[in-house]
């Protein structure tokens, strides 16, 4: 387990010039980190296409293609809560090394999965899947802002993430090619490519568990720790005496994860139905446009991160969430490539929501850090819920179904414009 060392008085001298990034000492765990942070989003990613591929294969309705999402995101909402108190127990390696495990263990639950052609199996394996991305997420949200000091937190977690963005883009491309590519024609109909491709992801997320066995966290800074005297260094509670559900800006912070992740879920589902339908693409070069698509994301968190240097992280959420709704306006009118690029518009705006809305809910809640953690982690149900609702309204008007995210995006802006507040 990590050694954690509490903040002493020195903390304060550090105040007086500007933090650093991270530290010398920090640097190769952080990179070991931030490759966690790709791996799931290359996870999440190829579910959407695999979204597509079973309405195809076993001819499940768009409906009930959004169960993928709640099967996976359902595990957000039952493990977070498990997976924070075993971090806490535990520490952050053991944290990382359980979700791995689990993570690796459903995509081999693919195989049964596909030899029986049962939709309700692959749920199986995608919940057991679920519950180790939600481990890792977990852990590694507030591992990535305890390498270094507090006032970086929010520069380290959006960096981090862009790399899930990196791992969104790689996703689409590899489904996109062993989903409908590599398989097209004769083979188009067969499962075997899906077993073939979640046993390769599978295997790689074994060979990444077992290099993390054999790393030795270097000593972190508590950052709870109660000897510190600055709570603009290190994220220390100001007002000890109150419970983690006193504490406004938590609250608001889990409900608009919530919602946060309930647009991106929906967004995403039907972004290669909206590509067929409205466009007139096929699936496989729609699941190209969807790997542009998430380079949107990518190009939206390294520029948000650059921006965090000069502009408040709560005004650039805000900002991002406004565009997102006037977005969702221009792609329910189906103006063809106006509304198209519009839709790609929508993963740029969406990029630093999640990890913004995470760190600025974990301010200032000293030893309630982890366990707030945990509760902004099952935010992320809200994945299980759109997909179904916007695929009940897609049924009828895949453009309709995209206003549905404006309330969504709603909630957010209030959240970054006014609602991130720490009160004291």
């Amino acid at each position: 387990m990590e050694t954690l060392t509490k903040v002493s008085t020195s903390t304060k001298a550090s105040t007086t010039s500007k933090p650093a990034f991270t530290e010398g000492r920090f640097i190769f765990t952080f990179i070991l980190v931030t490759s966690l942070f790709m791996l799931w989003g290359v996870a999440h990613s190829m579910s959407d296409v695999l979204n597509k591929h079973f309405q195809t294969v076993l001819n499940v309705s768009k409906a009930d293609s959004g169960l993928i999402q709640l099967s996976v995101f359902g595990a957000y909402f039952l493990m977070s809560i498990p997976a924070g108190l075993f971090m806490k127990r535990f520490g952050y390696k053991p944290g990382v090394i359980l979700g791995l495990v689990l993570f690796a263990s459903g995509t081999f639950l693919f195989v049964p999965a596909a030899d029986a052609s049962s939709f309700g199996f692959f749920r199986i394996a995608l919940f057991i899947l679920g519950c180790g991305m939600a481990t890792l997420e977990t852990v590694a949200h507030p591992f990535a802002a305890a390498l270094g000091d507090q006032r970086t937190s929010d520069q380290r977690v959006n960096f981090a993430q862009s790399f899930n963005a990196v791992g969104a883009i790689i996703g689409p491309s590899l489904g996109g090619y062993f989903l409908f590519q590599a398989t097209s024609g004769a083979g188009s109909g067969s499962l075997d490519s899906v077993k073939t491709l979640y046993v390769g992801l599978g295997v790689f997320i074994v060979l990444v568990a077992v290099s993390f066995l054999f790393i030795k966290i270097p000593a972190l800074v508590d950052p709870h720790g109660a000897e510190a005297v600055d709570p603009d260094a290190v994220n220390v509670d100001t007002e000890p005496g109150k419970k983690l559900y006193q504490h406004g800006h938590f609250v608001w912070a889990a409900i608009a994860q919530f919602f946060n992740v309930a647009a991106q879920a929906g967004t995403w589902s039907f972004f290669i139905n909206y590509s067929h339908e409205i466009m007139g693409f096929t699936d496989a070069e729609a699941s190209k446009h969807m790997s542009i698509f998430m380079a949107m994301m990518a190009l939206g968190r390294f520029a948000g991160t650059y921006l965090m240097k000069f502009i408040a992280p709560n005004k650039i959420l805000a900002a991002f969430a406004f565009g997102s709704v006037l977005a969702c306006v221009i792609v329910a009118q189906k103006f063809g490539w106006v509304s198209y690029i519009a839709i790609f518009s929508l993963n740029f705006f969406f990029s630093i929501m999640f990890p913004t809305i995470f760190s600025l809910g974990l301010k200032n809640l000293g030893s309630h850090t982890q366990q707030a953690s945990s509760f902004i982690s099952m935010g992320v149900v809200g994945g299980a819920v759109m997909p179904y609702f916007m695929g009940m309204v897609a049924t009828h008007d895949i453009g309709t179904a995209y206003y549905l995210p404006i309330v969504c995006y709603a909630v957010i802006f209030m959240f970054g414009a006014k609602l991130y507040k720490v009160k004291h």
